[in-house]
C-alpha cells in the first residue's frame, strides 16, 4: 500500500452559504476537489497573516535558532574556529 502524502485528516462544518461560496470558488478556479480548495484558501490565508508553511527547505537559521554558519571545534579548548 501506498505511504499518504496527507496523512491527516480534518473534518470541519461548513453553512449551505460557506460551501456555496468555496463551490463557487473552487469552479471558477477549476480546483480538482473540494479538498483541494480549502487547501488553498488555508495556504492563502496563512500567507496573508505572514506565516509559511513548512517546505522542508527552511533552515533553523531561518528563524532565528542558529546565527550563521555552523563552526566546528577544533583543539583550541572548545573554542569556535574562525
Amino acid at each position: 500500500m501506498n505511504a499518504l502524502t496527507r496523512p491527516e485528516r480534518l473534518q470541519i462544518m461548513l453553512t449551505q452559504e460557506e460551501l456555496a461560496a468555496l463551490d463557487d470558488w473552487r469552479f471558477t478556479r477549476r480546483m480538482p476537489s473540494r479538498a483541494a480548495a480549502v487547501r488553498e484558501l488555508l495556504k492563502r490565508g496563512l500567507e496573508a497573516e505572514g506565516i509559511q508553511m513548512a517546505d522542508g527547505k527552511r533552515r533553523s537559521r531561518d528563524f532565528g535558532v542558529v546565527d550563521g554558519p555552523l563552526r566546528s571545534h577544533g583543539s583550541n579548548g572548545g573554542e569556535a574556529a574562525e
